[in-house]
């Protein structure tokens, strides 16, 4: 089994890298617009909401909450998520920064 090599890499690509590996689900994508268009916390909706199992479901939720990007609260058998705006903010700042403007000269790119 291989072994990752992060330590070769600064602190800011191992940084985007795990954002990014947060993100690299269409479930958990499909998650985060929902909490950012609810603007809310959201308790029990997701399951029916994006049409998955509970399990898997829930499992997207852990590795979201995992990164830190969902904050969540149990209350009683219900737990409610939302997006944790600081953890957000940072990972726009960051996805902004690494996603510059390109301007290739000419038209062909090769």
């Amino acid at each position: 089994m291989g072994t990752t090599k992060s330590d070769l890499f600064t602190k800011q690509q191992n940084q985007i890298a795990n954002m990014a590996k947060a993100l690299a689900h269409p479930a958990r994508i499909a998650i985060l617009q929902y909490l950012v268009k609810k603007n809310a916390c959201v308790c029990g909706d997701l399951v029916e909401e994006l049409g998955l199992a509970q399990a898997t479901t829930s499992q997207h939720l852990k590795e979201l909450k995992n990164a830190g990007i969902i904050q969540g609260s149990i209350e009683g058998a219900s737990v409610c998520y939302c997006i944790n705006p600081k953890v957000w903010s940072g990972y726009k700042d960051i996805f902004s920064g690494f996603f510059k403007d390109v301007s290739l000269p000419g038209t062909k790119c090769c």
